[in-house]
């Protein structure tokens, strides 16, 4: 059996569950996921847990608040203008209300393929505009991270 090493190529069911044993993200239930090792796809901490697990693993981890994701930064909130926000959204859609998740497409990517995920935490009609919140979703938070390994390569 192989086991994951630093730059490994993973095939891999996993669940990060926040606050309330809600999950952010579950493959369980579907196509397992495939991502490379050390290329930013999960983070640091969730890919320190991984090295040395064994192909046919299933291990459910418990890390503390801001150890998966880091502290929330006050910096990656921001306030934007709704047009900004509606020619940047990757799929069009309704006026963005509070806690609207919204894709967003870098400012020089027309392509769609660099985007950025915020959570809208306020809508201020007056001044046209939406505050951002960059940070993840599960930053200071609670994290358990469960994972299944089912191929390395």
């Amino acid at each position: 059996m192989s086991a994951v090493q630093p730059d490994s190529y993973l095939t891999l069911h996993y669940r990060l569950t926040g606050p309330g044993a809600v999950d952010t993200v579950n493959t369980f239930d579907g196509a397992p996921a495939t991502l490379t090792l050390g290329q930013g796809q999960l983070s640091p901490a969730l890919e320190t847990l991984l090295v040395g697990l064994e192909e046919g693993t299933r291990q459910r981890f418990e890390l503390a608040p801001g150890e998966a994701f880091g502290a929330r930064s006050p910096g990656l909130l921001r306030w934007v203008s709704r047009s900004v926000v509606d020619a940047a959204r990757d799929v069009p859609g309704p006026d963005p209300v509070p806690g609207d998740m919204l894709r967003l497409r870098l400012p020089d990517d027309a392509t769609g393929h660099s985007l950025l995920t915020a959570l809208v935490r306020e809508v201020d009609a007056g001044q046209d505009a939406v505050l951002l919140d960059f940070n993840h979703p599960l930053a200071d938070c609670e994290t358990t991270f469960e994972v299944e390994i089912l191929a390395v390569l």
